[in-house]
């Protein structure tokens, strides 16, 4: 399996964050960023880039904002030892929350957004790469997207700038027929653009769907440490890193950042394989019901939850 061009990018502090607020301490953080430069890892994406208007402080932790004070104080001065990211969500961020690339440590910008919001996508994303930015498009909820809509949001994004466009499996529905189909249309509609997956594991299947985009031709690889991130969690990225043989990633120093920091964290938030996340993704529904059922006294309560779920016929 071993590809040059393959980039992994670590998003544990800010995917694993949507279970903690990003509630996370700069020694768990500092952690995870020297995991990663030991690891080889190319990108760790630090949090989200956000407008003090659109989230409390008091509420959520520094890294829904990454702030540059912030950053530094994990990385010290000069350049990083990796390079950094920070995703973007439509309407919950204004183009002057984005400094130019010479007064900040991040490298690469990426927007989130639904198919709805392509124009908005690209004008901002756009507007990160005016101020030097590498930029990429991470197009969510494709799951729910017809191929109508997807072709005309993809015919828009070739006419972009922007370098890099994610297949992501934001409910954690998609097998592999699915991840294959789309990584091709992305890669005949987008010819030049780099692709990259992320993958959610609510049906177990983050890692082996990553694996299939990679064959495919995705070259960008979303990963976290021990797959923590929203609900059912990502691909793992010590078994990515462990399947891919590529003599430029090491996997021990992934491992001592999971023991010390990571690992313990699973006993105080519950990511990773759990039934109410089955079944969000098996109905392909966002996880936001199932989360709420694993914050309450019924989370072991399937059969209840299950029921309580619009369409779950489709699953008895």
């Amino acid at each position: 399996m071993y590809k040059k061009d393959i980039k992994v990018l670590d998003c544990t502090v800010r995917d694993g964050g949507l279970m903690n607020k990003w509630q996370f301490s700069d020694e768990f953080v500092k952690s995870v960023y020297d995991a990663c430069v030991d690891a080889g890892i190319d990108y760790m994406e630090i949090g989200y880039k956000s407008s003090e208007h659109a989230f409390d402080r008091n509420e959520v932790g520094p890294w829904k904002f990454c702030d540059e004070k912030d950053i530094r104080r994990i990385i010290g001065e000069g350049e990083p030892k990796v390079k950094l990211s920070a995703l973007c969500d439509i309407g919950r961020i204004d183009f002057d929350d984005i400094p130019p690339k010479s007064e900040s440590a991040i490298s690469l910008m990426r927007v989130a957004c639904y198919v709805h919001q392509i124009d908005k996508a690209v004008e901002l994303a756009h507007h990160c790469m005016d101020k030097g930015y590498e930029t990429s498009i991470n197009l969510m909820a494709v799951s729910k997207v017809n191929e109508l809509e997807l072709d005309e949001a993809l015919a828009d994004l070739a006419k972009s700038r922007v370098q890099m466009v994610y297949v992501v499996d934001s409910f954690g529905s998609m097998y592999s027929e699915s991840i294959e189909h789309l990584v091709n249309k992305y890669k005949k509609a987008l010819p030049g653009k780099e692709i990259g997956i992320h993958a959610h594991n609510n049906m177990q299947l983050a890692m082996s769907n990553t694996v299939t985009s990679l064959i495919k031709g995705a070259t960008m690889l979303d990963a976290t440490l021990l797959g923590m991130g929203r609900g059912a969690g990502n691909c793992p990225i010590e078994i990515l890193v462990a399947f891919l043989k590529n003599p430029k990633y090491r996997l021990l120093p992934l491992l001592q950042s999971i023991q010390d920091h990571v690992a313990p964290w699973q006993k105080k938030i519950d990511w990773g394989y759990h039934v109410p996340y089955l079944i969000t993704g098996a109905l392909n529904e966002h996880p936001r019901s199932a989360m709420a059922v694993m914050d309450s006294e019924e989370k072991d309560d399937f059969v209840k939850f299950m029921k309580s779920m619009h369409d779950y016929e489709l699953l008895e």
